[in-house]
This record gives structure tokens, C-alpha cells and sequence, in this order.
């Protein structure tokens, strides 16, 4: 069986509070795009757990992979899963905010529970997720949702974004997570981003932001000069996701923007 973990983007993101815990209280829009990893679960040659990947290179080893710990914690829940060989290609830049390792996790818990009917419950599958990162419960249901608390607590949004084309940038700039939220000044006094996002999408230049921009642009120019040619390249909105370092444009499609950048960029232009 083989699935296809999909990324995300970030329409704003709010950096709330810090929490007693360490993490921070945060709000943000959590969109699906269409750019994808490929994740296979076979039988297990010998009859024990087995993982294994191809593509982009990861700095990190095989059991620390995210797939890795879903199957670890899909077996507490389940103490009778078979073991498997889940095979990994990795297509997504990964630590770029587009949440490809997360995907990668949620989805290996979907796939497990398709594959041998175990029965559980999306709602089971997304608790499971939550344990495994802030975000991986998102790619559970997998459709536009409004995030609060560490970025797991979901409410499903009505919101399409088919009349754009999507255009995903990233300069090959790895920013620490822990780095980029010591740089920001929380606040919660503002007008939340759930009402913001349901705003006509060319408001939203002057309206959706991302706490993570105003630092990452003063250490990394060049992820803000990525932002600035879209717009210049006739983006109706563009903004970073995540903590960095992907910058997206959103493109009228009957807009073709003429955009290019150095080959040791990752660039899609999504339809």
C-alpha cells in the first residue's frame, strides 16, 4: 500500500503566548498543497520493523525518523501490529515550514490503520498525531483548518484557494524551530486570524502576517527578497509558512508570472 504525504502552508501565523510548559500558544491557518513524499508499507522480509528511504537526504538517523516513531506508537495502541518495511521518498525540502516530516508521520499512522484494519477513529488517529508533533494532527482529516493551542487543536475552515495558482519557494536556508521562536515577541492582543482569513485573499497582504518574517528577514535577507519578487512578479498575497524558510505566492491562474531563481533553490510552481 502506498500514500502520498502531502505539505502545507501557513495562511498567517500568531505567536500567542509562552506556555508554562516551554511550547508557545500560537494561531495560524493550516492549508493543504498539493507537493508530496511517497510513503510505501510492504511485509516485513524477516518478519521484523524496517525502515528505509530514498530521495532528499535527512540528518537523521533511521529510527528517528518521524515514520519511524508513528509505527512505534501505533504498535502501543495496537500490541499485535504486524511489523512491516515502510519505505520513505523523500521529495519535500525538509525544516522548511511546509510541515513535510509531520505529513510524513500522520500519514504513516493513516496507512498502517487502512492497511490492517485496526478501526481507528479519525479522531483516534488524531490524538496519536498530537504526541508526535504540533502540527501532525492537521494531516489527519487533512482539509483547511484553524489551529490554536501548539498548533493541535483544529477547527475545520471553509476556504478554497482553487482560483491561485500556488508558487513554493525555498532558498535552501535551514532555520532552527527552537532559534526562530526565541526571536519573537509574543502578543494577544490583536484581531484573530480566524476572521482575517475569511477576508477577500487580495486583502490579506494587509492583513494576514507571520511572527516568524520580521526576525527571519533581518538574519536571512535573502528569504525576504524571495517574498518581495513574488509580489513583484504580480503575487495577489505571499507570505512565509511555517518557521521558514519556504516563502509561497498565491497567482491569479490566468496570470503566467515569469519567476526564476538559483538552481540550489527548490521552486514549484503548483496548478
Amino acid at each position: 500500500m502506498i500514500v502520498f504525504p502531502n505539505a502545507k502552508i501557513n495562511l498567517g501565523l500568531h505567536i500567542m503566548r509562552r506556555r508554562a510548559d516551554g511550547f508557545h500558544d500560537l494561531e495560524t491557518v493550516f492549508y493543504p498543497i498539493p507537493l508530496h513524499d511517497a510513503l510505501e508499507a510492504v511485509p516485513a522480509p524477516d518478519g521484523s520493523f524496517l525502515f528505509t528511504m530514498s530521495g532528499a537526504e535527512l540528518d537523521i538517523t533511521p529510527e528517528n525518523n518521524s515514520c519511524a516513531k508513528a509505527w512505534s506508537l501505533m504498535r502501543q495502541s495496537f500490541p499485535d501490529l504486524p511489523p512491516v518495511h515502510l519505505h520513505l521518498h523523500k521529495a519535500l525540502p525538509s525544516g522548511a515550514g511546509l510541515g513535510g516530516g509531520s505529513a510524513d508521520a500522520a500519514f504513516t499512522l493513516v496507512l498502517l490503520n487502512r492497511k490492517f484494519n485496526l478501526g481507528a477513529t479519525d479522531t483516534d488517529l488524531e490524538s496519536m498525531a498530537a504526541k508526535l508533533g504540533s502540527d501532525c494532527a492537521f494531516f489527519i482529516r487533512n482539509t483547511p483548518a484553524f489551529a490554536t493551542g501548539r498548533g493541535e487543536v483544529l477547527e475545520p475552515v471553509t476556504l478554497s484557494l482553487d482560483r491561485y495558482r500556488i508558487a513554493i519557494v525555498n532558498p535552501g536556508i535551514h532555520v532552527p524551530t527552537p532559534w526562530a521562536f526565541r526571536q519573537v515577541t509574543p502578543d494577544d492582543n490583536r484581531p484573530s486570524l480566524r476572521e482575517m482569513v475569511g477576508m477577500p485573499v487580495p486583502r490579506w497582504r494587509s492583513l494576514l502576517v507571520n511572527d516568524f518574517e520580521k526576525p527571519l528577514f533581518a538574519a536571512h535577507p535573502e528569504i525576504g527578497a524571495v517574498k518581495d519578487r513574488l509580489y513583484a512578479a504580480g503575487a495577489t498575497y505571499a507570505s512565509m509558512t511555517g518557521s521558514g524558510s519556504t516563502v509561497f505566492g498565491l497567482f491569479d491562474k490566468e496570470m503566467k508570472p515569469s519567476l526564476s531563481f538559483p538552481s540550489h533553490y527548490f521552486f514549484r510552481m503548483l496548478p
